[in-house]
Order: C-alpha cells, then structure tokens, then sequence
C-alpha cells in the first residue's frame, strides 16, 4: 500500500511530538514510580517473612487488594476517588502513587519468593559468624536474593513502562495521551496509534537489550 504525502508528513511531523512526552513524562514516571515501589515491595517482603502477626496481616491485605484489582480502577479510585474524601491530588502525583503501590505489591512477591529461595544454611552460617538478624540479612541474604530477583524485576520495569499510557485516562501529558490529541485533530487514528506503538516498542526493545546484557553478566559471576 503506497503511503500518501499527507500521511508521510503526518509520521514525520508528529513523531516527535509523541517522543518527547515520552522523554519528559513516560520515562521518568516509570522511573520514580519504579523506585518507589521497589522501596515499598522490600519493606512489605521483610515483614512478610518475619514474625509480626499484624504487620503481616496488614501487608498482606495490601497485596491481595492490589493484585486482585485492575491498575486502572486502582488510578481512577486515587484520582477521582480521593476527592470525595477531600483529598485532591494532581494527575502526575497520582499516577506515582497508584503506579508505586502496584509494582510495590506484585514486586514484593517476587522479592519474598527469592529470600526464601536462600537455603537456611546461608542463614546458619551468618548466625555462627555472631552476626545479628539483620546483618546476615543485609550482607548473606539480600546480595544472593538480589541476584535472583533482577530478571522478574526487570520484566515488571518494562511491563510499568507500557502501564504508564493508563496515566493518559486522568489527563497526565504522556504519549497516548498526546497522540490521541493528534489523532482527534488529524482523524487518523490508525497511523498515530501505529506510531506510538512503535514508540513505547523501541523503549520496551532497548529495556530488553539492558536486561539481556545484565542476566548475562549475572550468569557469568554465577559460573565463576
């Protein structure tokens, strides 16, 4: 099919105008939101494996309502919900807490999962050493559960990233949310949401190349 000048120009033109969004706002929203949620996923997975009944309680009420609800209702209840209760917040604030309480519960799990993956001897050895509970757990356990927890962390980065276009439904200026703008102007859906798959597909890509290189290396100090 031969693309008319009109529909080349249209590419052309609007493709950076949907990349630097994704610069300013898409990026760095992951970021943060990531970092965040993976103080979160830590602090909720110690607690999970210790023996604090009702802080477990708690965590673990938080993980199952975060996981077994949709990341969309999860940023419409903070954003529309909240005010209700008389508590306002702005679109980009809300969207780093919603996406940071979601990546806080789903990481948390893979967090506690890798932990208890370390044999208990690991535990032993630190404890004959005279190290204290949180010594074997900051220079034995964490290091070794680290190295387990990338590749399935790294996945859930890349899966925030596209996550981050459900910011565009409470009026954050990412790249959906500027490519609907486009297309509603130029009425050419198809060539803009084309394009902006394209867009999050190169970011998810080159987040992949990362990842690949990292497991690599991990394997690599792994055999030595």
């Amino acid at each position: 099919m031969q693309i008319s000048d009109r529909i080349l120009e249209l590419i052309i033109n609007s493709f950076w105008t949907i990349l630097k969004p994704g610069l300013i706002y898409t990026i760095p929203l992951t970021l943060i939101s990531f970092m965040i949620g993976l103080i979160i996923a830590i602090i909720v997975a110690l607690i999970q494996i210790s023996n604090l009944r009702i802080l477990k309680g708690i965590t673990s009420f938080y993980v199952w309502i975060i996981r077994g609800t949709p990341l969309l209702v999860q940023i419409f209840i903070i954003f529309y919900g909240l005010p209700s209760a008389g508590v306002t917040l702005e679109p980009l604030f809300a969207s780093v807490i919603a996406f940071s309480l979601n990546v806080g519960a789903y990481s948390s799990e893979t967090i506690r999962a890798a932990i208890l993956s370390i044999h208990k001897g690991q535990w032993e050895a630190g404890d004959s050493l005279g190290m204290t509970y949180f010594q074997v757990l900051r220079r034995i356990i964490l290091p070794q559960a680290a190295k387990v927890s990338i590749p399935p962390l790294f996945n859930a980065f890349i899966g925030l990233v596209k996550d981050t276009s459900l910011a565009a439904n409470i009026t954050v200026a990412e790249m959906f949310m500027v490519t609907q703008r486009i297309a509603a102007k130029t009425y050419e859906p198809l060539i803009l949401y084309c394009e902006v798959a394209f867009i999050y597909l190169m970011f998810c890509t080159i987040l992949s190349k990362i990842q690949s290189k990292a497991e690599e290396k991990l394997s690599i100090g792994q055999k030595i």
